[in-house]
């Protein structure tokens, strides 16, 4: 007979509300992590990320709220557990090594918290050197490593002790852009090889695209969207989440009876309209390719070499708006030339002016023809 068990939840945030002072910081935040999953707070300064994780850690007491940490209530009303009786790994920014103590010495400072044997401890010690590949430095002192070892180091602390939930705070953040995303791939494996469960906090969609399962867009201490990277991606919930993430360009246009309206071109959808409203449709930088006989009309502002493709600023001819598309490389004009474009995306995503989200899905699909210069328009 199957078992009819509930698993038990990592971690289950219900309610949970912080203020400082007349700003508030955390606002009624629900939130659940399911066993193995790894989850990204992303969202720019200010936004609640690092707070919650400061509550989830013990490090800030919530003003009201509850966290229950695989089934043991740590924060609730007057109970609020110190870090240390949370069962976590917490790996900072700064890396917060002692610099005072060798390698070796660091990692068996939350074992000693512990007060696990001495044998267990050496056991454990060496066990997590050699997962992060240092082993042989365990005698060195943290400031004769680079920021790389250092990092790997933190994440080997943080996980010495076995712990029930991973905590890691813009863990890649001060690091060069070829070492985060080396290092990227190693938490990230270490994470599934153990079968961790963890939070981050970063400001970096990428860097949150990379190491987690699910995102949670956090804005004025709300979770404004929680899904996985490439649902978030090509279904922002709102306007101001698909900016902040750069997944295109915003334009407005009219929906109607005869279609999708953009500027004078009319594009006709599968499905009808029945009323007439204003919408806000989003653009990915591949929604648009340049075509000899395209409906829209602009002019190439600037290019950007990005290795495999160019990325051009084109201003269209429509409310003087500038649109970011990705073009390749072999069908890049220089600056200056003038082009004519069509949407290439049959499904757009678009929102009315309250905000539901409208889908969208254009009747045809034009193909890429002949880049039109500017001697050809003339």
């Amino acid at each position: 007979m199957p078992s009819t068990d509930t698993p038990i939840l990592p971690l289950r945030i219900s309610n949970l509300s912080k203020a400082f002072g007349n700003h508030i910081a955390l606002d009624n935040l629900d939130l659940t992590l399911e066993p193995g999953q790894v989850l990204a707070l992303l969202g720019p300064s200010g936004c609640g990320k690092t707070t919650l994780l400061r509550c989830i850690a013990g490090l800030l007491a919530a003003d009201s709220g509850e966290i229950v940490i695989r089934g043991h209530t740590v924060a609730s009303g007057k109970i609020n557990l110190p870090p240390e009786q949370r069962g976590l790994g917490m790996v900072f920014q700064d890396y917060a090594l002692w610099p005072h103590m060798t390698l070796a010495e660091n990692l068996a400072f939350p074992l000693q918290m512990k007060k696990l044997p001495r044998a267990e401890q050496q056991y454990r010690i060496r066990w997590a050197l050699e997962l992060v590949g240092l082993a042989h430095l365990a005698d060195r002192s943290p400031g004769t490593l680079s920021g790389g070892q250092q990092q790997r180091i933190a994440l080997a602390r943080a996980i010495v002790a076995q712990p029930a939930l991973l905590l890691m705070d813009e863990p890649l953040s001060n690091l060069d852009k070829n070492l985060r995303a080396q290092l990227a791939i190693e938490i990230r494996t270490l994470i599934d090889d153990l079968g961790l469960t963890a939070i981050f906090v970063t400001h970096d969609q990428h860097e949150a695209f990379a190491l987690a399962d699910k995102v949670a867009v956090m804005h004025q201490g709300r979770i404004a969207q929680l899904a996985s990277p490439e649902a978030l991606f090509h279904h922002p919930a709102t306007p101001a989440i698909a900016e902040f993430l750069d997944a295109g360009s915003l334009l407005s246009a009219q929906l109607s009876g005869t279609g999708l309206q953009i500027g004078s071109h009319a594009f006709a959808l599968t499905t009808p309209v029945a009323t007439h409203r204003h919408v806000q449709i989003l653009l990915p930088h591949n929604a648009l390719s340049l075509q000899t006989d395209g409906p829209l009309y602009g002019r190439v502002r600037s290019r950007i070499y990005q290795g495999d493709y160019y990325l051009a600023q084109i201003q269209l001819d429509l409310a003087n708006s500038d649109t970011m598309i990705k073009l390749h490389l072999q069908n890049c004009p220089p600056a200056n030339t003038h082009v004519r474009l069509t949407i290439v995306n049959r499904s757009l995503h678009a929102w009315d002016s309250s905000g539901q989200v409208v889908p969208l899905v254009l009747a045809n699909k034009v193909g890429a023809g002949k880049i039109l210069v500017e001697e050809e328009l003339a």
